[in-house]
């Protein structure tokens, strides 16, 4: 398909970190996505989770199957707004590589325990897991994926890491998080392609935790009637298939509101994106990134959305049974951050080696190689590292 004249061109890339001769059949960011589907933190997100713990179902979503869907939305609207495709799938496909095991809540006892050591944030985790964790080429760590893939997975950053990433790599994906007074890029915005994907994921985590918080039995579709966005799709459903209201079709009932939500954000997103691209009328790529947030929703639709993420986080992410569950979860990545600190050759070989070769001095660095080793843990492997290392089994913890 043609590219419109804002969307990124793999031919006016600004490069990787290391030249490379390109390939003769892929552009640069059809590469890129090819790199991270091959690489061993895509095939973990497998048995890492969103909501729902690796072992309390076949059948609920993990991060592999969201960053799938995530791709699906993005691409779907990119095509339409002729942006390019491949870049917008390498970034969906890459952007929650660095989660820790046990979602979020992984991620915040991870950030507990690297407090002293300057904190743990999983967006610039995968964009660690791309520059220097992966272990797949002989002339450099990492990917070597081009600037904007990395810019796109960079979603958030402090300003004090941003610093960091600015130290080693001046004019990179962080100086746009730069404070004011240091660098005119803070008002730059990342490309469309990685806007688009922040909206895809917002559109597909809300979509995928209704079907699974109802398949859990946390939520109910009666609950669900509250909420706007969810209940006037419902009402479409069963007004062109008033079968839907037998208590047998709930499952049916509840798959074509899903669908219908879905669509309904994404055609919401590309209207409310092609009106603001008139408007800015950028001519480049990097026009587009002068011209402030140009990837959204309609004002209602945004409401609509921020409501819903108000019911999920009310209901299902704070629904009690979540929360000891979750509660246990925080228990093994301390226990396990702890051990390892203290004792860094019970580490991966790898890890180990890396921890042996810092100063004694250097607890920072040292912290931060336990951090990588359990961030790149499965829900399963940190249950039975815990357990060997601890004799407490997962399932009995908190009685």
């Amino acid at each position: 398909m043609m590219l419109a004249t804002f969307a990124c061109d793999p031919a006016r890339s600004r490069g990787r970190r290391f030249a490379e001769v390109a390939a003769p059949t892929r552009t640069d960011y059809q590469r890129d996505r090819d790199r991270i589907v091959h690489s061993s933190a895509f095939r973990r997100l497998v048995y890492k989770t969103q909501v729902f713990l690796n072992h309390e179902g076949d059948l609920f979503r993990t991060r592999l199957t969201h960053s799938l869907e995530v791709a699906q939305l993005g691409r779907s609207a990119a095509r339409t707004l002729g942006l390019n495709e491949d870049l917008v799938e390498a970034i969906a496909l890459a952007h929650d590589l660095g989660h820790t095991p046990f979602g979020h809540a992984g991620q915040d006892a991870l950030n507990d325990c690297m407090a002293e050591y300057g904190g743990f944030e999983h967006n610039l985790q995968s964009l660690r897991v791309v520059d220097e964790l992966e272990e797949r080429y002989p002339d450099f760590n990492g990917l070597n994926l081009t600037f904007e893939t990395r810019e796109g997975i960079l979603k958030h950053c402090s300003a004090i890491d941003a610093q960091a990433l600015e130290a080693r790599e001046p004019g990179g994906v962080a100086q746009r998080f730069l404070p004011p007074a240091m660098s005119d890029a803070v008002r730059l915005q990342p490309s469309l392609e990685a806007q688009l994907c922040n909206l895809a994921d917002e559109i597909a985590y809300n979509a995928h935790d209704i079907d699974d918080g109802v398949r859990s039995g946390l939520i109910t579709l009666e609950q669900l009637r509250e909420v706007e966005l969810f209940e006037s799709f419902r009402q479409q459903a069963l007004a062109q298939h008033p079968q839907l209201g037998d208590a047998s079709q709930g499952r049916r009932l509840l798959y074509d509101t899903i669908r219908r939500m879905l669509s309904a954000q994404v055609y919401d997103l590309i209207a409310a994106t092609q009106e603001a691209l008139a408007r800015a009328a950028p001519d480049s790529a990097d026009e587009a990134r002068q011209a402030g947030p140009l990837l959204r929703f309609g004002a209602d639709m945004r409401r609509q959305s921020s409501a819903l993420k108000r019911f999920l986080y009310q209901n299902l992410y704070r629904h009690p049974q979540v929360v000891q569950t979750t509660g246990q979860a925080k228990q093994v990545v301390r226990a396990l951050f702890e051990l390892f600190l203290n004792d860094p050759q019970r580490l991966q070989a790898g890890f180990a080696a890396r921890a042996q070769a810092l100063p004694a001095t250097d607890s920072v660095a040292r912290a931060r190689v336990v951090a990588d080793y359990i961030a790149g843990m499965t829900d399963r492997f940190a249950t039975r590292e815990h357990e060997r290392l601890t004799g407490k089994a997962f399932a009995a913890m908190g009685r």
